[in-house]
């Protein structure tokens, strides 16, 4: 194996896909339902790193890689995370994670002074125990050495089990009973004109009569199919195809009359149906009802597919790129349809880069903005830090002029998990040594602080929520997934409940908690400053 060490030092590039390459493989593996998956680069990196510590690239890497996953991180959820906040249920989950990181917060000082454990130490050991990389981005800029990737590895295997086995004792010790939600898809039926009331009415009077929910598609009069135009007048035997959801369904065929078997669109002489890409930039982050397609195209917007969801056309949806939008039109006008939205099944992993290196350079600059903590100082958010925070306004806010700042779901997890498995792969690899040697004189103790923060985190985060917070117990799922914050802990907490309240209490609780943690590390470095390394 001597050949080895000369082989891995003088290509650091070679290595690094390695670590990464091995970190996969070991990242797969399942022990009782449990895997490391990403996590696992850090520590193959931590192993690679102990066998050639001179085979380590640039920290620029690991700051690169975070700045990308945090930075498509909040522009995921910019959107969910600000409708979020109006919300009584979130603002419940909200003050339940922050109070519970404050406590986590409170009793690692505690536990560090007591102890004396080094700040830098301590704050790496409090981000890895909370699963927090941009925690610990914001600690080693300010630390100046790899002592905080040390304490984070020591505690973040515990950090990604430890939720997941509470979750699953909560689930058999209270056994909650939670009804899986109605299904609510879009349906799509065709009715018949008999009611007395409606006949001879246009058709604009009728569909100021019908839910707002439920959408006319199409009119077939005579045996010819005509788009819903409100100057229509409709007589006996005519038919509407419409869509909504069920229930509004079932309103608009009291209103019209009996539902008949869907025919219409067998017959395309006269309309015709097509699913087209948007992939258009003047069109991406537009509003439907902006476009006015009947105005301009002569046709009508049936649905939208967003990755595997069916979303109903309302006039306030925003269009992104890579939605599959689904429309009636004449069969001569599909071409110009598929003129006006591009029609790019490529925009599914398109980004715009100019968009893209805009939103990270303002990011970066946010994080550079010293804040002050009373005190103790100033601190600043780091790059990563900067870049989620500024993402989830972008996000938010969609579309500025030309600018398109959101990204096709594929093509955002695809960036954000290479950002993710970059800097996990070069921490590791730059805080090999240092790991050894800190394992070899305190990796019980620190190992048990971590396990201890870790605990009081999330069994404070449950008890917040469900007793004092009064949430729901799928609900505190998404409380506990986003306080710990690891994808991991997010993909079992969805499993464990029919319901995506787990998934939307993460989109709300994860940028604040990450905020949170950020300034708590800075915190620990400020009291602990003067503590010396043990």
């Amino acid at each position: 194996m001597e050949w080895l060490r000369p082989l891995l030092e003088s290509q650091q590039i070679l290595t690094l896909f390695l670590v990464i390459c091995l970190g996969y493989a070991v990242g797969e593996a399942t022990i009782a339902g449990f895997r490391l998956g990403v996590g696992a680069v850090l520590f193959v990196g931590l192993l690679v790193g102990m066998l050639a510590p001179k085979a380590a690239p640039p920290a620029l890497l690991s700051t690169v890689g975070l700045v990308l996953f945090f930075y498509g991180i909040g522009i995921q959820y910019g959107k969910s995370f600000v409708a979020g906040l109006a919300g009584a249920t979130a603002r419940r989950q909200i003050l339940a994670g922050s109070i519970s990181l404050l406590m986590a917060g409170g009793g690692a000082i505690g536990l560090f002074q007591s102890f004396k454990i080094s700040a830098a130490l301590g704050a790496g050991l409090f981000a890895g125990a909370l699963v927090n990389t941009a925690a610990l981005e914001s600690v080693l800029s300010k630390a100046g050495n790899d002592l905080p990737t040390v304490g984070y590895g020591v505690a973040y295997p515990f950090g990604i089990f430890a939720p997941i086995f509470c979750i699953y004792l909560a689930m058999r010790i209270f056994r909650p009973k939670i009804a899986p939600p109605q299904r609510r898809g879009i349906r799509v039926a065709e009715l018949e004109v008999s009611n007395p009331d409606v006949v001879g009415n246009s058709l604009s009077e009728v569909i100021a009569q019908l839910p707002s929910q439920v959408q006319v598609v199409a009119v077939r009069q005579n045996g010819h199919n005509y788009l819903p135009r409100g100057t229509l007048r409709l007589g006996v035997g005519d038919e509407l195809m419409i869509e909504g959801e069920d229930i509004y369904v079932q309103q608009a065929r009291n209103i019209i009359g009996e539902e008949t078997p869907i025919d219409m669109f067998l017959d395309r002489h006269d309309l015709d149906q097509v699913e087209i890409y948007v992939s258009e930039p003047a069109v991406i982050g537009r509003k439907l009802g902006e476009l006015r397609l009947m105005e301009r195209l002569n046709g009508v917007v049936l649905s939208i597919t967003r990755g595997n969801v069916e979303l109903y056309p309302k006039p306030g949806l925003v269009l992104e790129a890579g939605d599959r939008v689904r429309v009636a039109t004449d069969a001569e006008n599909i071409e110009n349809f598929q003129e006006f939205f591009g029609d790019s099944s490529s925009s599914t992993a398109e980004v715009s880069y100019l968009a893209l290196g805009l939103g990270m350079v303002l990011g970066v600059l946010f994080g550079l903005i010293p804040f002050p903590l009373p005190g103790l100082g100033t601190f600043t958010f780091g790059a990563a830090g900067g870049a989620m925070i500024v993402a989830l306004m972008l996000g938010w806010l969609g579309r500025v002029g030309h600018l398109t700042w959101t990204m096709p779901p594929a093509a955002n997890l695809t960036l954000r998990n290479f950002g993710l498995t970059l800097f996990l792969a070069v921490a590791g690899l730059r805080s090999a040594e240092k790991f050894l040697t800190t394992v070899q004189e305190t990796g019980f103790l620190l190992l048990g602080l971590g396990i201890v923060i870790t605990l009081l985190a999330v069994l404070s985060s449950m008890l917040l929520a469900r007793t004092f917070f009064a949430v729901t117990f799928d609900e505190m799922l998404g409380v506990v997934a986003g306080v710990t914050g690891n994808p991991a802990i997010l993909a079992y907490a969805s499993q464990a409940v029919p319901t995506n309240k787990p998934e939307l209490g993460y989109a709300i609780v994860f940028p604040i908690s990450t905020i949170i943690k950020i300034i708590v590390v800075q915190i620990i470095l400020g009291v602990l400053s003067n503590t010396s390394t043990p």
